[in-house]
């Protein structure tokens, strides 16, 4: 039976990850979990971000963690935050960042005559190099003479892994479009690495039509002509950036799903919004990204029948209006999950 670790994280994570939990139980009955008391709380209370033995856990115990949001304005530095998600997607090295860009109602794309079939593309994020991994320093901190330096590390191994992760998911579902995006007109040293990676991995793939574009223009044309991408690839820094603007035409980060993924390792799977504080129990944050997520943690583990469902019990959702009040509905986050249950059955 497949294990999963559940992190309900901070604020409203604990909702949306609940309404998540009854989807599963509908769906997959035969999962098993575990719930950790990872975040905010937790810290505030002793101190503990994320222990190495959790880490140890999640790498030999379990199938996939699911994890809420986290952020809470009574710690500032949200250390704890750092070392939950960050520290998971380094030391479990889930260097694959996978974002599913996906319509599912017309009415909520801020782009004119956008079709569900127009929007509906991936993102593979490189998720453990570039410029997150906070290698740097400052140098007169305070001064006017202040020095700030931020490295981005591009390894080939890390660099060829992503791009290869991404050429072998758009053979095994059917895609034939593939587009790099990096910055190399400017950043000539570490983006000549994504270059020539890309040249030599794509030459192994010739059923794949590949095109490459800088991260500028791949913006611009994802507002201008979405539906001529189905598969993307990038680094850490503009995975970020590209895949929020995705968020955006898809109806926004309320409707936005994402997993962390090593093949062999176990899988985090996320809704992409924050943790939300100033509505954190009022009953009314949207459950919608935390219920497509549950979905992407099925189809990771072979069960992409099940995540279709849910899509498109989703997407019966939003057709009618059984939304919250982020999506112009009415419902508490409470009677959200239910409506998608109804439409379940």
């Amino acid at each position: 039976m497949p294990s999963i670790a559940v992190l309900p994280g901070d604020g409203i994570g604990h909702e949306v990850l609940a309404e998540g939990l009854r989807v599963l139980a509908a769906v997959a009955p035969d999962l098993t979990y575990e719930h950790f008391d990872l975040g905010a709380e937790r810290y505030l209370r002793d101190g503990t971000t994320m222990p190495d033995d959790v880490l140890e856990r999640f790498r030999s115990e379990f199938d996939c963690v699911y994890l809420g949001a986290l952020g809470d304005p009574r710690v500032p530095s949200n250390v704890h935050a750092k070392d939950i998600l960050l520290g998971s997607r380094f030391k479990l090295d889930l260097y694959i960042n996978f974002r599913p860009i996906r319509l599912l109602d017309a009415r909520y794309c801020p782009l004119k005559d956008k079709r569900p079939e127009d929007v509906d593309f991936v993102v593979f994020r490189e998720n453990t190099e570039g410029l997150y991994t906070g290698i740097g320093g400052q140098f007169k901190r305070g001064t006017p003479d202040e020095i700030a330096i931020e490295q981005e590390i591009n390894t080939r191994k890390g660099v060829e892994r992503i791009i290869r992760a991404a050429f072998e998911w758009a053979a095994a579902n059917g895609k034939t479009k593939l587009c790099m995006s990096d910055k190399a007109n400017a950043m000539r040293h570490g983006h000549d690495l994504w270059q020539r990676a890309f040249k030599e991995v794509a030459a192994e793939s010739p059923g794949i039509t590949t095109s490459h574009l800088y991260v500028d223009v791949l913006t611009m044309r994802m507002v201008q002509a979405p539906e001529s991408f189905e598969v993307i690839v990038t680094n850490n820094l503009f995975g970020d950036i590209v895949t929020d603007l995705g968020a955006a035409l898809q109806g926004g980060i309320g409707l936005a799903s994402s997993g962390n993924i090593n093949p062999g390792v176990a899988a985090l799977f996320e809704p992409v919004h924050g943790s939300a504080p100033d509505i954190a129990g009022k009953g009314i944050a949207n459950p919608l990204a935390a219920i497509l997520t549950a979905g992407m943690m099925l189809a990771h583990l072979g069960r992409a029948k099940d995540e279709r469902r849910i899509q498109n019990a989703v997407q019966a959702c939003l057709l009618e209006g059984l939304v919250t009040r982020e999506l112009g509905g009415t419902l508490t986050t409470r009677d959200a999950g239910t409506a998608v249950l109804d439409a379940l059955r």
